[in-house]
Parts: structure tokens; sequence; C-alpha cells
């Protein structure tokens, strides 16, 4: 796995998506932070200041963003990233 790649899911605690999200990357086995926007409000606005986005679960890979539980884009990512 390559040492410097972070991913990091903002998300909450009653969003489905957001719980579907992080099994996956467990499932995957790999290591991710996990930011509760409703308990870290600040890290919420930073994510929609640098985005436009209101939603979750967004997922940041290596600075790339992206919406949504989107399986593909994000097993994309993770395979240039050499993640997975």
């Amino acid at each position: 796995m390559a040492k410097d790649v972070t991913v990091t899911i903002y998300g909450a605690e009653w969003c489905g998506p957001c719980h579907g999200l992080k099994n996956y990357l467990k499932s995957k086995k790999v290591p991710y932070e996990y930011v509760d926007v409703d308990e870290e409000r600040d890290k919420g606005r930073e994510l929609v200041a640098k985005t436009g986005w209101s939603a979750i679960p967004v997922t940041e890979i290596a600075g790339e963003y992206i919406l949504g539980f989107d399986r593909e884009r994000i097993d994309h990512a993770m395979r240039y990233h050499k993640l997975i």
C-alpha cells in the first residue's frame, strides 16, 4: 500500500450510505480517517467550501473528492493509488 496516501470519509452517524462505505473500506482492508460532520462542524464547512457539496458521504483519496458511495470511482482511485 502507498504510504503517503490518505483516505478520509466525511459522514454522519445517521447516514446509511456512510456506514456502508466504512464497512466496504474495512472489507478491503483500507485504513481511513472518519470525520463526523455533525460532531466536527468546522471540517464539514471546510468540505463544503472546497467542493461545493453539502451531501454525504464524501470520500477524499489523496486530495480527490468523490461524492456518495460511488463504488466504481472509489475503487478506481484506490487502485490508482495502489491501496488495493
